[in-house]
């Protein structure tokens, strides 16, 4: 048969901006297809424009910590406006980069909604149908919305990052990374935030040990925990002002209410049926290990497939799909030992098995810890300590995990999880002599 494109990509986040890139670049006749912005969640309304605000927030105990290193700071007043339309103006420019790259690679961008109308059919919203002899669904995940009276009423991160102006008490439901982030970005900017969750865990799946000192920490700081609660009504006022009320709780008064309880794979109407590509029960595409969904002529990448949702991981299952498919090179990812880091204040990471998946399969596990406060903090005189972790199978001294929590934590990580995908041991470790004076030589100093 003669196709249209040798690959048509529906969505341009950043494994389908991968996809597209490298299968141009090996010789494929691409198109891709965005209804939003080029870039895709990380790039439009994630990770780079959090963490832009991440960095805005900061300031405020930058400057607070300043004048106990002699600096005259003045009384500063926060400008919300001048923050969010900076980072968007820089979201922006990314857009156009990406974009650029795309051009320049050939790749053909399509700004329409697409979706599918065969297996080897995409329709546009246009009203065109298009030819492919590959489809790749790299369409991403979108923010749950809960379901009760007024919910309407309140906002996810996508919007998060246009508010008009910095509400005054901020209610965040959920206790995952988004959340976590969130309270630390607003709580800095000068809101109250009250994060509120249906059971008493925050960041689940992190380290038990780091994960409890963000919550010591964060509650320190003046935000306030409600757990084992949930939503029942959002009232909103005339003033604008909202009245939460809560099952388990009283009810709370605030300007916004965010909505942070996890992402789901964006495969609403996309047409999927058409084409035979099957969902598993949480609404993502099935694929096997080559990225294949059950659709032959299919492949999905990214969120949309619920396997990692992290952009580092759509990236490589993107690079992956275009090297196998059109480069003549199988290539499948590695899943094992990826890095995470949470953007909180302060900020936690980390890599491989925690302490309680370790105990659970293998048995034999050491454990070596450091607790302390960052050199800057003690002159500061600021309390908040640093807490960092190894965890050790005993019986091989191999370095099965790592976690960290404090300044500069998914920096420090990024190198020290090298050591641990390459199962390095707790020796291996103890050799290296101590970059002094820094926060990261108490990763080789623990006995």
């Amino acid at each position: 048969m003669s196709f249209d494109y040798d690959l048509f990509v529906i969505g341009a986040g950043s494994g389908g901006v991968r996809a597209a890139r490298v299968s141009a670049a090996h010789g494929a006749r691409v198109a891709i297809a965005e209804e939003h912005k080029v870039g895709g969640t990380c790039v439009i309304r994630g990770c780079v424009p959090k963490k832009l605000l991440v960095y805005g927030a900061h300031f405020a105990e930058d400057l607070a910590d300043a004048r106990r290193f002699g600096w005259d700071v003045p009384q500063c007043a926060f400008h919300w406006p001048t923050l969010r339309d900076n980072v968007l103006a820089e979201v922006e420019r990314l857009e156009g980069a990406y974009t650029d790259t795309l051009g320049n690679h050939k790749v053909e961008i399509v700004k329409e909604r697409a979706t599918l109308a065969g297996p080897h059919e995409v329709r546009l919203a246009g009203g065109r149908t298009v030819t492919a002899k590959t489809i790749l669904l790299a369409t991403g995940a979108t923010p749950v919305v809960p379901d009760f009276p007024g919910a309407e009423h309140g906002i996810t991160s996508n919007e998060a990052f246009h508010l008009p102006e910095l509400p005054r008490r901020v209610v965040i439901a959920g206790a995952g990374y988004i959340a976590n982030e969130f309270a630390g970005i607003f709580h800095n900017l000068g809101s109250h935030v009250t994060l509120v969750n249906r059971s008493d865990v925050i960041l689940r799946g992190y380290d038990e040990t780091i994960r409890d000192r963000l919550l010591t920490i964060s509650m320190m700081k003046g935000i306030e925990f409600r757990f084992h609660v949930s939503f029942a009504g959002i009232e909103k006022r005339d003033d604008g002002s909202l009245r939460v009320a809560m099952d388990g709780c009283d009810p709370i008064e605030a300007d916004a209410v965010m909505f942070a309880i996890g992402r789901r794979p964006a495969t609403d109407g996309l047409g999927l049926e058409k084409a035979g590509v099957e969902l598993d029960d949480k609404g993502a595409v099935k694929v096997d290990a080559d990225n294949r969904s059950t659709c032959p002529s299919v492949y999905a990448v990214g969120d949309v497939t619920n396997r990692v949702q992290l952009t580092p991981v759509a990236i490589r299952e993107g690079q992956a799909f275009a090297d196998s498919v059109f480069g003549n090179r199988p290539t499948r990812v590695d899943y094992g030992c990826i890095p995470s880091a949470v953007f909180s204040h302060p900020p936690l990471a980390g890599v491989g098995l925690t302490e309680g998946q370790a105990r659970n399969q293998l048995g034999a596990v050491k454990t070596y810890t450091s607790d302390f406060r960052a050199m800057k903090n003690v002159l500061a005189g600021r309390n908040e300590r640093a807490l960092y972790k190894l965890v050790v199978n005993a019986e091989t001294d191999e370095v099965v995990g790592l976690h960290m929590i404090g300044p500069d934590a998914p920096e420090i990580l990024q190198a020290a999880a090298i050591a641990v995908k390459a199962k390095l041991k707790k020796a291996d470790f103890d050799a290296v002599v101590a970059l002094h004076p820094t926060m990261a030589e108490e990763l080789v100093l623990m006995r």
